[in-house]
Protein backbone atom coordinates (compact mmCIF):
# COMPACT_ATOMS: atom_id res chain seq x y z
CA UNK A 1 0.00 0.00 0.00
CA UNK A 2 1.42 3.27 -0.98
CA UNK A 3 0.63 6.25 1.76
CA UNK A 4 0.41 9.86 1.04
CA UNK A 5 2.30 10.91 3.51
CA UNK A 6 5.03 9.25 2.61
CA UNK A 7 4.88 10.13 -0.80
CA UNK A 8 3.69 13.62 0.00
CA UNK A 9 5.16 14.29 3.01
CA UNK A 10 3.68 17.88 4.96
CA UNK A 11 5.38 20.72 4.92
CA UNK A 12 8.03 19.66 2.48
CA UNK A 13 8.95 20.98 -1.45
CA UNK A 14 8.13 18.30 -3.85
CA UNK A 15 9.65 18.81 -7.22
CA UNK A 16 8.34 16.03 -9.51
CA UNK A 17 10.66 15.28 -13.10
CA UNK A 18 7.80 15.33 -15.85
CA UNK A 19 10.57 15.33 -18.87
CA UNK A 20 10.19 11.54 -19.62
CA UNK A 21 6.34 11.75 -19.96
CA UNK A 22 5.20 15.02 -20.39
CA UNK A 23 8.67 16.19 -22.34
CA UNK A 24 8.48 13.00 -24.37
CA UNK A 25 4.80 13.44 -25.76
CA UNK A 26 5.49 15.19 -28.75
CA UNK A 27 9.14 14.72 -29.83
CA UNK A 28 10.06 12.21 -32.85
CA UNK A 29 12.99 10.65 -31.91
CA UNK A 30 13.21 9.59 -28.19
CA UNK A 31 15.56 8.38 -25.68
CA UNK A 32 16.20 4.29 -25.87
CA UNK A 33 14.60 2.31 -22.67
CA UNK A 34 18.22 2.45 -20.95
CA UNK A 35 19.08 5.71 -21.85
CA UNK A 36 15.75 6.48 -19.52
CA UNK A 37 17.07 4.61 -17.36
CA UNK A 38 20.45 6.43 -16.92
CA UNK A 39 18.64 9.58 -16.77
CA UNK A 40 16.29 8.10 -13.78
CA UNK A 41 19.78 7.32 -12.01
CA UNK A 42 21.39 9.68 -12.70
CA UNK A 43 19.19 12.13 -11.34
CA UNK A 44 17.64 9.90 -8.92
CA UNK A 45 21.82 11.01 -7.54
CA UNK A 46 21.20 14.05 -7.78
CA UNK A 47 18.33 14.12 -5.45
CA UNK A 48 15.44 13.53 -7.70
CA UNK A 49 12.53 11.80 -6.00
CA UNK A 50 9.51 12.14 -8.10
CA UNK A 51 9.71 11.05 -11.56
CA UNK A 52 6.58 11.38 -14.25
CA UNK A 53 7.59 8.21 -16.45
CA UNK A 54 4.90 7.70 -19.25
CA UNK A 55 1.76 7.27 -20.20
CA UNK A 56 -0.45 4.18 -20.68
CA UNK A 57 -1.68 4.56 -24.21
CA UNK A 58 -1.85 2.47 -27.24
CA UNK A 59 1.82 1.65 -28.20
CA UNK A 60 0.97 2.40 -31.93
CA UNK A 61 0.44 6.29 -31.02
CA UNK A 62 2.68 6.46 -28.75
CA UNK A 63 5.77 4.27 -28.78
CA UNK A 64 7.70 6.77 -26.66
CA UNK A 65 5.78 4.63 -23.75
CA UNK A 66 5.78 1.01 -24.93
CA UNK A 67 8.73 0.57 -22.63
CA UNK A 68 6.80 2.28 -19.24
CA UNK A 69 6.55 -0.66 -17.37
CA UNK A 70 10.53 -1.27 -17.53
CA UNK A 71 10.86 2.32 -16.24
CA UNK A 72 8.49 2.09 -13.69
CA UNK A 73 10.21 -0.83 -12.44
CA UNK A 74 13.59 0.96 -12.72
CA UNK A 75 11.92 3.70 -9.94
CA UNK A 76 10.89 0.69 -7.76
CA UNK A 77 13.89 -0.57 -7.43
CA UNK A 78 15.22 2.97 -6.31
CA UNK A 79 14.91 3.70 -2.16
CA UNK A 80 12.22 6.65 -1.42
CA UNK A 81 12.09 7.53 -5.41
CA UNK A 82 8.09 7.43 -6.87
CA UNK A 83 6.84 7.07 -10.74
CA UNK A 84 3.57 8.48 -11.70
CA UNK A 85 2.15 7.42 -15.06
CA UNK A 86 -0.84 9.16 -16.96
CA UNK A 87 -4.00 7.19 -18.08
CA UNK A 88 -6.85 7.85 -19.94
CA UNK A 89 -9.35 5.64 -19.82
CA UNK A 90 -10.25 2.45 -18.21
CA UNK A 91 -8.11 -0.14 -19.81
CA UNK A 92 -5.10 2.09 -18.66
CA UNK A 93 -6.09 2.71 -15.43
CA UNK A 94 -5.75 -1.08 -15.20
CA UNK A 95 -2.63 -1.55 -16.47
CA UNK A 96 -1.21 1.44 -14.06
CA UNK A 97 -2.62 -0.28 -11.46
CA UNK A 98 -1.33 -3.99 -12.47
CA UNK A 99 2.30 -2.17 -12.94
CA UNK A 100 2.73 -1.50 -9.50
CA UNK A 101 3.40 2.62 -10.20
CA UNK A 102 3.46 4.31 -6.75
CA UNK A 103 0.99 6.98 -8.30
CA UNK A 104 -1.19 7.20 -10.68
CA UNK A 105 -2.12 10.66 -12.66
CA UNK A 106 -5.44 11.44 -14.92
CA UNK A 107 -6.54 14.99 -16.71
CA UNK A 108 -10.11 16.18 -16.48
CA UNK A 109 -9.95 19.69 -18.94
CA UNK A 110 -11.25 22.90 -17.18
CA UNK A 111 -13.81 23.79 -20.00
CA UNK A 112 -16.18 21.67 -21.69
CA UNK A 113 -15.24 22.88 -25.20
CA UNK A 114 -11.75 22.00 -24.57
CA UNK A 115 -12.83 18.45 -23.09
CA UNK A 116 -15.27 17.68 -26.12
CA UNK A 117 -12.34 18.57 -28.68
CA UNK A 118 -9.61 17.03 -26.72
CA UNK A 119 -11.41 13.45 -25.61
CA UNK A 120 -14.72 13.52 -27.22
CA UNK A 121 -16.89 13.86 -23.55
CA UNK A 122 -18.19 15.82 -21.41
CA UNK A 123 -16.19 17.38 -18.18
CA UNK A 124 -18.57 15.50 -16.06
CA UNK A 125 -18.23 12.12 -17.87
CA UNK A 126 -14.45 12.90 -17.00
CA UNK A 127 -15.04 13.09 -13.56
CA UNK A 128 -17.48 10.22 -13.41
CA UNK A 129 -14.11 8.21 -14.99
CA UNK A 130 -11.92 9.82 -12.08
CA UNK A 131 -14.40 8.30 -9.69
CA UNK A 132 -14.36 5.30 -11.06
CA UNK A 133 -10.37 5.18 -10.68
CA UNK A 134 -10.43 5.32 -7.41
CA UNK A 135 -12.94 2.99 -6.96
CA UNK A 136 -10.73 0.68 -8.69
CA UNK A 137 -7.48 1.78 -6.84
CA UNK A 138 -9.04 1.08 -3.59
CA UNK A 139 -10.32 -2.44 -4.88
CA UNK A 140 -6.16 -2.82 -5.15
CA UNK A 141 -3.85 -3.91 -2.70
CA UNK A 142 -1.59 -1.82 -3.78
CA UNK A 143 -3.57 1.53 -3.39
CA UNK A 144 -1.33 3.85 -5.57
CA UNK A 145 -1.87 7.45 -4.79
CA UNK A 146 -4.40 9.05 -7.54
CA UNK A 147 -3.86 12.76 -8.58
CA UNK A 148 -6.26 14.59 -11.15
CA UNK A 149 -4.55 17.52 -13.04
CA UNK A 150 -7.38 19.74 -14.35
CA UNK A 151 -6.00 21.01 -17.84
CA UNK A 152 -6.36 24.61 -19.24
CA UNK A 153 -7.12 25.79 -15.84
CA UNK A 154 -5.35 28.94 -16.49
CA UNK A 155 -6.41 29.70 -20.01
CA UNK A 156 -8.17 27.54 -22.34
CA UNK A 157 -6.55 26.97 -26.08
CA UNK A 158 -9.97 26.58 -27.79
CA UNK A 159 -12.25 29.24 -25.37
CA UNK A 160 -9.37 31.43 -24.08
CA UNK A 161 -9.78 33.10 -20.71
CA UNK A 162 -11.49 30.43 -18.15
CA UNK A 163 -13.44 31.21 -15.20
CA UNK A 164 -11.19 30.41 -11.85
CA UNK A 165 -14.39 29.48 -10.03
CA UNK A 166 -14.99 26.87 -12.90
CA UNK A 167 -11.49 25.70 -11.90
CA UNK A 168 -12.40 25.75 -8.32
CA UNK A 169 -16.08 24.19 -8.52
CA UNK A 170 -13.91 20.74 -10.68
CA UNK A 171 -11.33 20.85 -7.60
CA UNK A 172 -13.82 20.24 -5.51
CA UNK A 173 -15.74 17.57 -7.52
CA UNK A 174 -12.49 15.70 -7.96
CA UNK A 175 -11.68 15.57 -4.09
CA UNK A 176 -15.13 14.52 -4.06
CA UNK A 177 -14.71 11.67 -6.45
CA UNK A 178 -11.64 10.49 -4.02
CA UNK A 179 -8.19 11.64 -5.71
CA UNK A 180 -5.85 12.17 -3.11
CA UNK A 181 -3.95 15.41 -4.94
CA UNK A 182 -5.34 17.85 -7.60
CA UNK A 183 -3.31 19.88 -10.48
CA UNK A 184 -3.63 23.08 -11.40
CA UNK A 185 -2.29 23.16 -15.21
CA UNK A 186 -1.39 25.97 -16.99
CA UNK A 187 -0.97 23.66 -20.34
CA UNK A 188 -0.91 26.42 -23.00
CA UNK A 189 1.03 28.75 -20.82
CA UNK A 190 -1.13 31.55 -20.63
CA UNK A 191 -0.91 33.10 -17.09
CA UNK A 192 1.09 35.61 -15.23
CA UNK A 193 1.65 35.17 -11.24
CA UNK A 194 -1.59 37.46 -10.40
CA UNK A 195 -3.43 34.93 -12.04
CA UNK A 196 -1.31 31.91 -11.15
CA UNK A 197 -0.89 33.24 -7.22
CA UNK A 198 -5.11 33.29 -6.84
CA UNK A 199 -5.72 30.39 -8.40
CA UNK A 200 -2.91 28.56 -6.04
CA UNK A 201 -4.52 29.64 -3.07
CA UNK A 202 -8.21 29.18 -3.90
CA UNK A 203 -7.55 25.11 -4.54
CA UNK A 204 -5.14 25.12 -1.61
CA UNK A 205 -7.99 26.22 0.67
CA UNK A 206 -10.67 23.69 -0.37
CA UNK A 207 -7.69 21.00 -0.51
CA UNK A 208 -7.04 21.00 3.25
CA UNK A 209 -4.26 18.41 4.18
CA UNK A 210 -4.06 17.17 0.80
CA UNK A 211 -1.19 18.69 -1.40
CA UNK A 212 -2.14 21.04 -3.99
CA UNK A 213 0.45 20.57 -7.35
CA UNK A 214 1.20 23.43 -9.93
CA UNK A 215 2.30 22.14 -13.32
CA UNK A 216 3.58 25.03 -15.57
CA UNK A 217 4.51 25.55 -18.90
CA UNK A 218 6.72 28.51 -20.23
CA UNK A 219 5.46 29.30 -23.50
CA UNK A 220 5.49 33.09 -22.91
CA UNK A 221 8.27 33.04 -20.18
CA UNK A 222 6.70 33.16 -17.25
CA UNK A 223 7.20 29.90 -16.07
CA UNK A 224 9.60 30.56 -13.07
CA UNK A 225 7.97 33.64 -12.38
CA UNK A 226 4.44 31.70 -12.12
CA UNK A 227 6.33 28.91 -10.07
CA UNK A 228 7.52 31.67 -7.25
CA UNK A 229 3.41 32.93 -7.20
CA UNK A 230 2.78 29.49 -6.23
CA UNK A 231 5.05 28.84 -3.71
CA UNK A 232 3.98 32.00 -2.26
CA UNK A 233 0.39 31.06 -2.18
CA UNK A 234 0.86 27.62 -0.50
CA UNK A 235 1.66 24.98 -3.29
CA UNK A 236 4.20 22.62 -1.84
CA UNK A 237 4.16 20.39 -5.45
CA UNK A 238 5.81 21.85 -8.63
CA UNK A 239 6.49 20.11 -11.62
CA UNK A 240 9.31 20.78 -13.98
CA UNK A 241 10.97 18.65 -16.82
CA UNK A 242 14.47 18.76 -17.09
CA UNK A 243 16.09 21.18 -19.93
CA UNK A 244 12.16 22.39 -19.99
CA UNK A 245 11.74 19.45 -22.68
CA UNK A 246 8.52 19.15 -23.96
CA UNK A 247 5.63 20.95 -25.54
CA UNK A 248 1.80 21.18 -26.25
CA UNK A 249 0.08 20.04 -29.24
CA UNK A 250 -2.43 22.92 -28.29
CA UNK A 251 0.10 25.31 -28.63
CA UNK A 252 2.06 25.26 -31.83
CA UNK A 253 6.09 26.61 -31.61
CA UNK A 254 5.68 26.94 -27.83
CA UNK A 255 8.39 26.23 -25.40
CA UNK A 256 7.76 23.63 -23.00
CA UNK A 257 7.05 22.68 -19.24
CA UNK A 258 9.31 25.02 -16.54
CA UNK A 259 13.12 23.87 -16.57
CA UNK A 260 13.66 21.63 -13.99
CA UNK A 261 16.90 23.20 -13.03
CA UNK A 262 16.01 27.03 -12.93
CA UNK A 263 12.90 25.46 -10.54
CA UNK A 264 14.99 23.78 -8.17
CA UNK A 265 17.66 27.18 -8.00
CA UNK A 266 13.90 29.13 -7.70
CA UNK A 267 12.99 27.12 -4.74
CA UNK A 268 16.40 27.06 -2.51
CA UNK A 269 16.28 30.55 -2.99
CA UNK A 270 13.78 31.20 -1.62
CA UNK A 271 14.27 29.20 1.59
CA UNK A 272 13.03 26.01 0.00
CA UNK A 273 15.33 23.06 0.95
CA UNK A 274 15.06 20.33 -2.47
CA UNK A 275 17.98 18.55 -1.43
CA UNK A 276 18.52 18.68 -5.33
CA UNK A 277 22.07 18.88 -6.47
CA UNK A 278 21.83 21.65 -9.31
CA UNK A 279 24.91 20.53 -10.83
CA UNK A 280 24.73 16.70 -11.14
CA UNK A 281 21.44 17.94 -12.04
CA UNK A 282 22.28 20.05 -15.43
CA UNK A 283 24.92 17.00 -15.84
CA UNK A 284 21.63 14.68 -16.94
CA UNK A 285 20.87 16.91 -20.01
CA UNK A 286 24.22 15.31 -21.05
CA UNK A 287 22.21 12.15 -21.82
CA UNK A 288 19.27 14.06 -23.78
CA UNK A 289 21.51 15.81 -26.20
CA UNK A 290 23.24 12.69 -27.34
CA UNK A 291 20.21 10.70 -27.42
CA UNK A 292 17.81 13.34 -29.00
CA UNK A 293 20.65 15.84 -30.62
CA UNK A 294 17.83 17.52 -32.57
CA UNK A 295 15.42 18.92 -29.48
CA UNK A 296 16.36 22.24 -28.21
CA UNK A 297 16.95 22.17 -24.23
CA UNK A 298 16.49 25.64 -22.39
CA UNK A 299 17.60 26.70 -19.08
CA UNK A 300 19.53 29.63 -16.97
CA UNK A 301 21.30 27.26 -15.20
CA UNK A 302 22.59 25.32 -17.73
CA UNK A 303 23.84 28.13 -19.05
CA UNK A 304 25.30 30.49 -16.94
CA UNK A 305 26.16 28.08 -14.16
CA UNK A 306 25.31 28.66 -10.11
CA UNK A 307 26.28 31.96 -8.96
CA UNK A 308 29.91 32.84 -7.65
CA UNK A 309 30.25 31.21 -4.40
CA UNK A 310 26.90 29.42 -4.51
CA UNK A 311 26.99 25.66 -3.39
CA UNK A 312 25.97 23.10 -5.82
CA UNK A 313 23.02 22.67 -3.42
CA UNK A 314 22.01 26.07 -2.13
CA UNK A 315 20.08 25.36 1.16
Amino acid sequence: MTRLQDVYPDNKIILREVGLRDGLQLVKKFPSTAAKQRWIRDEYAAGVRHFEVGSFLPAKTFPQFTDVREVIATIASLPGAYGIALTLNERGVNEALASGVAEVATVVSATEEHSQANANRSRESAIANVKRLCELRDATVHKPVVNAAISMALGCSIVGAVDPNEVIRIAEKLFEAGVDMVAVADTVGYAGPKQVGELTAAVVKIAGPKPVCIHLHDTRGMGIANASAALDAGARVLDGSLGGLGGCPFAPGATGNVVFEDLVFLCESKGFATGIDINKLVAVRSILKSEMPDEQLYGGMARAGLPCGTAARVA
